[in-house]
């Protein structure tokens, strides 16, 4: 007779740090097994259960849900769910263990056993289980206790006794023992792995993530590592032989797997319904909205609207999705009522039902959106709608709103798995090994966040050789594969950045919920993606920095200028905006601030709105794998012929020169050229997308060469189709996100070039955001005439502030507010929304959001400068500081002790203030004012300190120039100052390094040598190894390139310094001029500089 056995235990990664294989690999093993079912049961939640439930199912496994409850005593009692009901119970279970308790620390007490045990069956687990804590701390007496309980709890049919053979010292004294235990209680015995890993192989995997998780090194694990690597998937007939004396604790296995035919595709999930006005369901309340906001709108509902509403309105009715509309536009409202900026971002922006609904932002009609990409019957999902809103506390508002509307257990915050990167995998991993901290931070920096994950096993050897150790080494050969092996692993959950799960009644019947890391939040144990393929429906509210520069700059703008800026109304062909963009002078603004993207605009020479969309989206992955950047670039330049892969694609590829750049071109390339309907071109995409099914993309790419051949289209015009969309498919971007991102990116460029002193505080105040260091943006505004001026602890809030300066002419030139480029106040207050006026959106011959509105006469204003606040003194607590903000209202500071005083300053925090100057409208130096600092006695209540006698005066010269730049840097990360390069200017020049004022005038091909601080260093996977970087100096930005073979023989210098020189040849093209960099120096820092982004 065949042998037959179930796992009923076994581990995924994420038993963090503790299980070793992925979800899919624990299926993919287990069907190659012959393991007819296997019962995933992680420590302390279902984190993983979806990946494996959807990879069991693919493979043939049938996949039990189950999690580890952590007891009270540490130890951990597996649970088996039966049905619908255990489900739920066990949700709610470990949801009470967690909520209440400080986050990772959740505890299922006996009590919550014996309140939720219905539909459940209770195993006894293995070494860390219950029964054998027992057992080994007391013998059988104390274990016949706990067994006793765990039947008067779940009832002897629904309880087993776990035995396992691991080889463990011990042990088959332990198993005879629990097999009396269980005969005598008159429950089964069940033989189990209690698997960490799938196969033999991940055993060393598994031991350096038990060092990890319990600080130690190989060398002083000891019995934390599995002695014999036995704790692993093991085929029936293996296990049959391993229990060859207890056979029905084997055959057992699958009877308890009977008992549990509960499966994931069960989940007892419902969408909560929106609140309707009386006599209505949720269809006719979404019409009566969408009339209303149609009206509002597109003030003339045209035939065409009106066609495009009733048909997306007949499809959201059959789908039964009205519910979904209502309950996002309620969240919507809501931020309308509070003035909170809110916009619909991605696919949404498809769909003139949301239009209307003032969800976002761009007319689709206007556009000839295709909306189908947002929704379709053949989709078979929920569509999804992401809600931009100001990062912050005003997002958290809207957030906190939604728990109070939807309650404690109704609503939660989606979890964002935290994987292992390639730093900190080699840094931990080579901890365990016995590196030495020195060589770990040797090859952390050689490893930057730029790598490529996938080239690992190549690129790191080549570092270990370079920090200076040898590759061939056991121990470093061992490094190499457990950090190829760790990377990507789950480390921990954190929480996604927006994405809210909403659920009719109880969202803990669902899945369990736990303390997020953020105060009065709570999160799913589940990612975006889990919720996805289970069919749960998230809301994204998503914090977009730029949204909270424009939230907080309009009323600067208000307070200090006198004009009322109307962001739905903004002027459309601003010629000041669109001169800046072409000078790709674009440090600040959203969306096209990016090294690439100022590369590119010289090129694009935007003079439009559309021209603006297409600068989103063309600087890519999408693009640029499908060689589509440098072409429309050529055609749009007049240097290549504008052709169409077929006549019937023109009217499609019209607007982009033929050049297929966005995804809703491609599915209409598929609805056109082979005949495909809406959906079934979403299917294209979808199926060409991140999760790739061979198969059905096979099946797919056959439909769509078929159907072109139908149409004549075959040969080279059928390939190159075919290839635009598996290239575009995976990576491309939607027309209607890449129009949303550019309104916003409008706006910000019109607050930039005429409100500049405004919009850099708010930029300040938002960071961290964008692109660029706040040093970068302070020497950026500068030189755009904006003044700066040093944090003061008499006229410094927290926040950075606006301060009006001498009286000054303001024109476009100099970017004045409310000089020729602004307009005139509106009575209307700000929008709550950012959007595209549809009066300027029927207009299709000029692509412009708004319409134009006429600007008053130029006028004399007072000056304004920009107060650097106290949030960027390092080492100031943010109470300290708004303490200091506080008391400087009441009335000024005169001396350091009184700032002691008044403001109960620790001494470490007066010093920081001191080294940065902060005390100098106090009449004091910074040396001495760190003189007073120093005799101040900080252990003194506040009283004393103040009738302290004074310090005699300090002898101590005052700081050099050199000196202050270094304590800037150091103490706020930012100087008010000259940039340090200015002041080498005459050395550097002298040595012929050009400015990068100069290097933008060289000629094509010219042998240069240039110098700045490295602020951008890009590694993208599309550009085949090659480096990128921005130098910056006192006059601009310089961009480098290196080529893969010479970034490999200069990595070190190249990924750690701060301060760079580079040699190369010149090349100049439409504007742009790049070195092409030949030898790469490091340049001896007189003062320090601001950190670089590194990325890919």
């Amino acid at each position: 007779m065949t042998d037959r056995y179930c796992e009923l235990h076994a581990h995924t990664a994420f038993s963090f740090l503790e299980g070793a294989s992925a979800p899919e690999d624990l299926a993919e093993r287990a069907a190659r097994l012959g393991l007819p079912a296997v019962a995933v049961a992680d420590r302390g939640g279902v984190y993983g259960i979806p990946r494996f439930h959807t990879a069991a199912r693919e493979a043939g496994v049938e996949a039990i849900v189950g999690a580890e409850a952590v007891l009270p005593d540490g130890s951990r009692l597996p649970l088996l769910v039966q049905d619908a009901r255990g489900y739920s119970n066990l949700c709610r279970m470990l949801t009470s263990g967690a909520l209440g308790r400080p986050k990772g620390e959740a505890v299922v007490s006996w009590e919550l056993l014996e309140q939720h045990a219905g539909g459940l069956f209770a195993l006894t687990g293995g070494e860390s289980g219950p029964l054998v804590r027992a057992l080994k701390g007391g013998g059988e007496q104390p274990a016949a206790g706990v067994l006793h309980r765990l039947v008067e709890i779940f009832g002897a049919a629904r309880v087993a006794v776990e035995v396992q053979r691991h080889q463990r010292r011990g042990e088959e004294t332990r198993n005879a023992a629990l097999v009396r235990l269980a005969q005598a209680v008159g429950v089964p015995v069940v033989a189990t792995q209690d698997a960490l890993h799938a196969a033999p192989a991940d055993g060393p995997l598994a031991d350096a993530l038990a060092c990890i998780r319990e600080h130690h090194t190989l060398d002083t694990a000891g019995r934390l590592l599995e002695p014999n690597r036995a704790r692993h998937l093991r085929s029936p007939g293996e296990m049959a032989r391993l229990f060859a004396d207890l056979p029905d604790a084997v055959a057992a296995t699958c009877r308890v797997a009977d008992a549990c035919p509960f499966r994931l595709h069960q989940l007892p999930y419902r969408f909560p319904s929106a609140r309707l006005e009386e006599g209505r369901d949720e269809a006719e309340e979404l019409r009566v909205r969408v009339e209303e906001g149609a009206r509002e709108r597109y003030f003339t509902v045209t035939p065409k609207v009106r066609l495009q509403l009733e048909r997306e309105l007949s499809l959201i009715g059959k789908l039964g999705l009205a519910g979904y509309f209502l309950v996002v536009h309620d969240i919507v409202r809501f931020c309308r009522a509070r003035s909170i900026l809110a916009q619909g971002r991605g696919s949404a922006a498809n769909s003139a039902v949301c239009y209307a609904l003032s969800i976002t932002a761009v007319d689709p009609v206007a556009m000839e959106l295709l909306f189908e990409r947002f929704l379709s019957e053949e989709r078979g999902e929920w569509p999804d709608i992401d809600i931009d809103l100001p990062s912050g506390d005003l997002r958290e508002e809207v957030i906190q709103h939604v728990y109070r509307t939807y309650g404690e257990r109704g609503a939660a915050m989606t979890a964002n798995v935290i994987t292992y990167k390639r730093r900190s995998a080699i840094r931990e991993v080579g901890k365990v090994l016995g590196f030495s901290a020195e060589h770990l931070d040797r090859l952390s920096a050689l490893s930057g966040s730029w790598e490529f994950a996938a080239h690992v096993r190549e690129e790191l050897p080549e570092h270990l050789r370079i920090a200076g150790l040898a590759p061939e080494e056991r121990r470093a050969r061992l490094l190499v594969e457990l950090v190829a092996r760790v990377m990507h692993l789950p480390r921990h959950l954190g929480q996604h950045s927006g994405g809210m799960v909403l659920a009719a009644g109880r969202l803990d019947d669902v899945v369990p919920l736990e303390p997020a890391s953020m105060p009065g939040r709570v999160v799913i144990q589940w990612d975006k993606d889990d919720c996805a393929d289970l069919g749960i429906i998230k809301v994204d509210l998503l914090g977009l920095g730029m949204l909270q520069v424009l939230q907080d700059a309009v009323p600067l703008i208000k307070e200090h200028e006198g004009v009322a800026i109307d962001l739905a109304h903004l002027p459309p062909d601003d010629p000041g905006v669109y001169d800046m963009l072409c000078r790709a002078d674009t440090v600040g603004v959203f969306q096209i601030e990016s090294r690439a993207q100022m590369a590119t605009l010289p090129r694009m020479k935007p003079q439009r709105f559309y021209d603006l969309v297409v600068e989103v989206a063309i600087i890519r992955p999408g693009p640029i794998v499908g060689k589509m950047v440098h072409p429309y670039l050529n055609r749009r330049a007049g240097c290549e012929r504008v052709i169409y892969p077929h006549p019937d694609l023109e009217p499609i590829l019209k607007r982009t020169l033929g050049v297929p750049l966005f995804q809703e071109q491609l599915m209409r390339v598929a609805m056109v050229a082979a005949g495909f309907s809406g959906g079934q071109a979403e299917e294209l995409r979808r199926a060409m997308g991140a999760k790739r099914s061979v198969e059905r993309m096979a099946k797919l790419e056959r439909q769509l060469r078929e159907g072109m051949a139908e149409r004549g289209i075959e040969g080279p015009a059928a390939d190159g189709i075919v290839q635009g969309i598996t290239s575009f498919a995976l990576y491309g971007f939607p027309e209607s996100h890449a129009a949303s991102f550019a309104l916003i990116a409008y706006a910000s460029a019109y607050l930039r070039a005429h409100h500049p002193a405004c919009f850099l505080a708010a930029l300040l105040n938002a960071w961290p955001m964008g692109f660029y260091h706040p040093a970068t943006l302070v020497q950026d505004a500068k030189r755009h005439g904006v003044r700066v001026l040093p944090i003061d602890v008499n006229t410094s809030g927290v926040a950075c502030r606006v301060e009006v300066s001498p009286a000054v002419i303001l024109s476009p030139s100099r970017g004045g507010g409310a000089g020729e480029g602004s307009h005139r106040a509106w009575s209307a207050p700000c929008s709550a929304e950012v959007r595209w006026d549809s009066s300027a959106a029927a207009r299709p011959q000029n692509d412009n959001p708004v319409p134009a509105i006429r600007h008053p006469d130029r006028a004399t204003v007072p000056g304004l400068a920009v107060r650097l606040g106290l949030r960027f003194v390092k080492g100031l607590r943010e109470e300290a500081a708004k303490r200091i903000e506080e008391e400087a209202a009441k009335g000024p500071f005169v001396s350091v002790r009184e700032v002691a005083a008044r403001c109960s300053l620790r001494n470490d925090e007066l010093a920081a203030l001191a080294e940065i100057g902060a005390f100098a409208s106090l009449g004091q130096t910074r040396r001495s004012a760190l003189w007073q600092v120093s005799a101040l006695d900080g252990r003194r209540p506040p009283l004393a300190q103040a009738m302290q006698p004074d310090p005699p005066p300090s002898q101590l010269p005052e700081m050099t120039l050199r000196e202050r730049y270094v304590a800037d840097y150091l103490g706020s990360g930012v100087t008010v100052g000259r940039h340090p390069l200015a002041l080498r200017r005459m050395e550097l020049a002298g040595r012929g390094i050009l400015s990068a004022a100069q290097l933008a005038r060289v000629r094509d091909g010219q042998l240069v040598r240039v110098a700045g601080v490295v602020i951008v260093r890009q590694r993208p996977y599309t550009a085949k190894g090659m480096c990128f970087m921005t130098l910056e100096d006192e006059t601009g930005f310089a961009n480098i390139a290196v080529m893969p073979n010479n970034f490999d023989l200069q990595r070190a210098v190249i990924t750690t310094s701060a301060l760079l020189e580079v040699e190369g040849r010149a090349q100049a093209r439409d504007g742009v001029v790049t070195v092409l960099a030949g030898r790469c120096r490091p340049l001896p820092a007189a003062t320090p500089a601001s950190p670089s982004r590194d990325f890919h």
